[in-house]
């Protein structure tokens, strides 16, 4: 049976240890799963020759919890979790959730606000001079100065607020590795500047000597970033646009009296060094001490499904993804994506499913073009406004791995819930000419059971634009595709759509244009994500801003919470509760002609829904394409 690392000094002497290298806190429950990024960081390090330990959801209050292991010989390796630990806490209505998903039992109030912060103010006081090293989601989407939600404020960059010595950002395992070794031979963390994937904080701007002119670029100061609007747009740019290894150059932005310096990032792992990652020894349970709370909900979702890619170069303005991990994909081998599902399929609370093959974008696979190997990744979108004659299309490589995984034995169904980018799969020339056997066909016939997420998220072409998806029409093909491919296999499977409200550039008048969509396809989604701010992305920039960071154009943001509630109600037109708020909507927008008893009314004249009848969750009718679009149009 596999070990947890140890979480207390006695589990540690048990394996011989009277101290330990590294001290790894983290605001998740320790669940020792390669979906979570401190469970690969603390087993990497295990794996080059590093005592671990980790403290889970340390109670912030009481300083003694963060001195369980002791001074470690090397220092602390600190993140707030697999996710913002404001998002974790917090509605985008800025309420307090009810539950959380990475915390046993689903507990709530186990992790602080702002944790690296106050995780990082504990060590010093319970250790001085002790070296400590930030990483995870929210350290990386907070790496530079950042518009922070909650606060409405400008941020400095969290390595600065909360005093620790680095911050590793994206995926962090080289950067992890370097960083560990020059510790171990004895060099102080305040001369490690220069590792890839780091951001450091120096009191000298860096000079010719260390760095080439060239390889820098000076981002304006936090000062005047925090006092004007464009300045700031005009930084997140300029660091948005630096995360390609290849391309990237070194990012300095004076805050104080100090320099952050952002280095160069990491190159991504290759697929023989992804393949080493997940044949690390991990358990893939939650720690034993929480079955008494029923266990960690979020290990549910993801404990039989399996990471096949990295990146995404699909450049949603509302997603962190490309700020975080990178635009150029990177995957893992056939033989270590099947050797993992023979793992799954040998635990003996497997049911037969595979509940996942995927990455952030479950049909990307390789990256985008053979151009980014070589010269790196450009500035374009590969996908929007239209593909890019570049773009690699085909899907051949997985359905090859999803025809080898359902071959495995007691496999009885393998399930693709990461999502699939339906423009990207139309471009496959397999699809688009109904060769038999393409991706769709597959997709339908054997990797999904009745319904399949997609996030066409808008009806509205001019907030898809912003947004950085695809025109609706181009959504509308896939509907139409998907509903001919299962009349053909003869099954009633059914497209179950995300959308997002309030987005920059959505007026009253675009959530009424997307009401009137779902309500002439009689669908009415059973939720609805409010657009939230969250650090790292394009779309928080223009909610702050009011400006597209990458043209410097103003976009209308709807920023009051009256209004944001008003964008949502109109998705959920026919709720009773939403009346009064659709109603002032309407004729907000001058749109009474939509109250009423008539066929096309979104709600009646008596404080009732409208005469059509509605079911939460109903899918939406494929419709015919338009005649003027063909997937395969280049630009």
């Amino acid at each position: 049976m596999k070990d947890f690392l140890p979480i207390n000094m006695t589990e540690a002497i048990k394996r011989g240890w009277e101290k330990v290298d590294f001290v790894l806190i983290t605001g998740d429950a320790y669940v020792d799963h390669p979906s979570f990024g401190a469970a690969i960081i603390a087993r990497l390090l295990e794996k080059e020759g590093y005592s671990m330990g980790i403290i889970a959801q340390p109670d912030w209050k009481n300083l003694e919890e963060f001195k369980t292991f002791g001074r470690p010989r090397l220092g602390f390796l600190v993140t707030s979790g697999n996710i913002d630990s404001m998002v974790a806490k917090y509605t985008s209505f800025k309420k307090k959730r009810a539950e959380d998903l990475y915390s046993p039992g689903g507990i709530t109030g186990k992790r602080p606000d702002r944790a690296l912060l106050v995780y990082a103010s504990a060590i010093r006081q319970a250790y001085r001079n002790i070296p400590i090293i930030l990483g995870g989601l929210e350290a990386s989407l907070r790496r530079l100065s950042h518009y922070d939600y909650w606060s409405n404020s400008i941020r400095r960059s969290v390595l600065i607020d909360s005093k620790a010595d680095i911050l590793v950002y994206g995926m962090g395992e080289t950067s992890i590795i370097e960083i560990a070794g020059r510790l171990k031979k004895g060099e102080p963390i305040k001369t490690i500047t220069d590792v890839r994937g780091t951001v450091c904080r120096v009191s000298q701007k860096p000079e010719k000597t260390e760095i080439t002119q060239n390889d820098i670029k000076n981002l304006y100061s936090y000062e005047e970033a925090s006092m004007n609007k464009e300045l700031f747009a005009r930084n997140f740019s300029t660091a948005y646009k630096n995360n390609d290894p290849v391309t990237a150059s070194v990012l300095v932005e004076k805050t104080g009296e100090q320099y952050v310096i952002q280095n160069k990032p990491s190159f991504p792992l290759t697929t023989e060094e992804l393949d080493a990652i997940y044949d690390l020894p991990f358990t893939r349970e939650a720690h034993p001490s929480y079955d008494s709370n029923g266990g960690v909900p979020a290990l549910l979702e993801i404990k039989f499904s399996i990471t096949s890619s990295r990146g995404c170069f699909g450049s949603c303005s509302f997603c962190a993804l490309t700020f975080h991990q990178g635009k150029r994909v990177s995957s893992r081998s056939h033989n270590s994506i099947l050797k993992e599902a023979r793992q799954i399929a040998s635990m003996e609370d497997f049911k037969g499913y595979i509940h996942d093959v995927g990455g952030p974008t479950a049909n990307f696979r390789n990256p985008s073009c053979k151009n980014q190997l070589e010269k790196g990744c450009c500035d374009r979108r590969c996908l929007t406004p239209s593909p890019c004659k570049n773009l690699e299309t085909s899907h051949k490589d997985y359905i090859e791995l999803l025809r080898k995984l359902r071959k495995i034995d007691k496999v009885k169904k393998v399930f693709i819930r990461s999502g699939i980018r339906f423009d990207y799969l139309l471009l496959d020339p397999d699809v688009s000419s109904g060769k038999k056997g393409n991706f769709l066909e597959e997709l339908c016939e054997h990797h999904i059971s009745g319904q399949l997420r997609v996030a066409p998220e808008h009806v509205s072409d001019k907030v898809l634009k912003i947004m950085g998806k695809p025109k609706v029409k181009i959504y509308e093909e896939f509907l139409f595709r998907f509903k001919k491919e299962n009349e053909k296999l003869e099954k009633k499977q059914y497209v179950i759509p995300y959308f997002i409200s309030a987005h920059p550039g959505s007026t009253i008048e675009d959530a009424i244009e997307l009401a009137l969509y779902l309500k002439e396809n009689k669908f009415i989604p059973d939720q609805v994500q409010d657009f939230y701010p969250t650090p790292g992305t394009l779309s928080s920039c223009m909610y702050y801003t009011g400006i597209d960071p990458l043209t410097l154009k103003k976009i209308y943001i709807p920023q009051t919470e009256e209004e944001k509630r008003m964008q949502k109600a109109l998705l959920h037109f026919h709720k009773p509760e939403n009346y009064f708020l659709v109603k002032k909507a309407l004729e907000k927008a001058g749109r009474r002609d939509l109250i009423g008893n008539h066929s096309k009314a979104l709600i009646s004249a008596k404080g009732a829904v409208a005469s059509t009848r509605y079911k939460s969750g109903s899918v939406i009718q494929s419709k015919q394409p338009r005649a003027d679009h063909h997937p395969r149009r280049k630009n």
